[in-house]
């Protein structure tokens, strides 16, 4: 797998320099496509996937001529993202319920003639259409991309309500052979064993409601990704990760996923 950058830092700290001297913050303005940070891969058979770092739980894949949204939420506190000035979507991917992965009016704002929405039974309902996968199922979406759904969900005491077993989905994606898997809310359950030859994963990480750094730590070295993005970590100090993870060879890339 050919892996390489592009990350438009310089104008992020260009717009913060800007923002300053008008006295505001840098996660008060609306991000648009070029204010992403932005990972390349590529497939098997040479196809460019783009990973574009929206918001929290929200991406954006570019997949040659295709546009995958996963979790697309128009705003986060004072983080907001413009869906108006990206393209519209072939396919939308959504874990589950909550607010800060699904969105009814970003779904409505990124769909078009042909659009696809795939998600769980109760986001499906809520949406009023939607093609449902449970955990464990496979679909062959055709275009080079086939997708599971698998289990995600919370198994601390106390802590079960938030996300209970069965109910929410995580998602491989496979695009053309490269394999992503993008965890949703979860914590290192027993089913990441099960897990095989991920190119590039997702894990989330911020207790209560997810994972701690040390059982995202435990869930990578389980998995063993090639590419790690800790991802809907709020204020949890995922800093230390790249270094915690160097030696078993997976290489984890800090984004904006705040």
């Amino acid at each position: 797998m050919q892996v390489t950058n592009q990350i438009n830092r310089n104008m992020n700290k260009t717009m913060a320099i800007i923002l300053a001297m008008l006295g505001l913050s840098l996660s008060a303005y609306s991000q648009t496509p070029q204010q992403t940070e932005v990972d390349e891969f590529k497939t098997e058979s040479g196809k460019e996937v783009k990973l574009h770092a929206l918001v929290h739980s929200s991406i954006r894949i570019e997949f040659g001529s295709l546009e995958l949204y996963i979790d697309p939420v128009r705003q986060l506190g004072n983080r907001t993202i413009d869906y108006t000035s990206m393209p519209q979507a072939d396919f939308i991917f959504v874990t589950h319920e909550h607010g800060d992965h699904y969105d009814k009016d970003a779904i409505k704002q990124l769909s078009k003639v042909g659009t696809r929405f795939i998600t769980n039974r109760r986001c499906a309902d809520m949406q009023g259409y939607g093609l449902v996968l449970k955990n464990g199922d496979k679909e062959d979406l055709n275009l080079g991309i086939k997708v599971e759904a698998v289990p995600a969900y919370n198994t601390s005491e106390g802590r079960t309500q938030f996300h209970p077993k069965g109910r929410d989905n995580g998602y491989i994606l496979n695009l053309d052979g490269l394999r992503i898997y993008i965890a949703g809310d979860t914590e290192d359950i027993p089913e990441m064993a099960d897990i095989h030859d991920i190119d590039i994963a997702f894990l989330p990480c911020n207790q209560p409601y997810t994972m701690t750094p040390d059982q995202l730590i435990k869930a990578a070295r389980v998995i063993k990704p090639k590419v790690l993005f800790p991802y809907h970590y709020g204020q949890t100090d995922v800093t230390t990760l790249p270094a915690s993870l160097k030696d078993d060879g997976i290489d984890v890339r800090i984004r904006h996923y705040e």
